[in-house]
């Protein structure tokens, strides 16, 4: 697939930190060189805690977002990320990022964000493994969890979508693609046409249209987020 920027269409980014990117001058020549470019930014809440142990805190992350904002031209071609709703066992009590929901929200309305994407985290065998000490609300717990969000979206005058994750959608919160070709050619200056078919190649109840993916699982996140399902640069234990 030919990656020179006349030939992308769009050109998709997904992080917690943009901060050198935004920083590089060289860098975002090069982001300027193409037609379209759409930004995920994922802020949990859990920057800097044991769980997101390279992350920048969300007070912090969330500076960037005027700056997102500006390099993409547009709020519209920022979605933010609470993504994904983390709970996990803390001695009796069952602690999770929810308390962060409402200020993020007031935040990205703040900003001009429309969109903010939600899914619950899968406790994959190898998260386990790395003594998350995860828990995994039951369908009513995620149907309160996610009315709960319904509502403070509503207060904010943003619009909740799921990723990947019917438990969500049965609560109300529908879900879409993160990669939506309709919403890209919409969004695109030319208004070119992006490839609307699903891709095949995701999860079975993923939306997304079909792209191609430039990153790779044997990369290592610096992030270290320890209920990552990727390769999250982990800390090495002590000596």
């Amino acid at each position: 697939m030919p990656l020179r920027p006349k030939e992308v269409h769009t050109l998709v980014l997904w992080s917690k930190d943009y901060s050198r990117l935004l920083a590089d001058r060289e860098l975002r020549a090069i982001l300027d060189q193409h037609d379209q470019l759409f930004v995920h930014f994922t802020v949990t809440g859990l920057g800097g805690s044991r769980l997101e142990p390279g992350v920048p805190p969300w007070e912090i992350a969330i500076l960037q977002l005027p700056d997102l904002i500006g390099l993409c031209g547009s709020p519209e071609r920022v979605v933010v990320r609470f993504d994904p709703i983390v709970h996990w066992h803390d001695g009796s009590r069952i602690k999770s990022n929810l308390p962060y929901a409402e200020p993020l929200f007031e935040r990205c309305s703040r900003a001009g964000i429309q969109n903010i994407r939600v899914s619950f985290a899968t406790l994959y065998g190898k998260i386990l493994r790395r003594k998350v000490n995860g828990y995994d609300p039951s369908a009513e717990e995620k149907s309160h969890i996610a009315a709960q969000l319904l509502d403070i979206a509503r207060i904010h005058g943003v619009r909740l979508t799921a990723c990947s994750d019917p438990s969500l959608e049965q609560a109300g919160i529908l879900r879409s693609p993160c990669i939506d070709g309709t919403r890209l050619t919409r969004l695109h200056p030319r208004r070119e046409i992006a490839p609307h078919r699903r891709d095949r190649g995701q999860r079975a109840n993923c939306l997304c249209t079909e792209s191609v993916d430039i990153g790779s699982y044997t990369m290592c996140c610096p992030g270290g987020c320890l209920y990552c399902y990727a390769n999250p640069q982990l800390p090495r234990p002590p000596a």
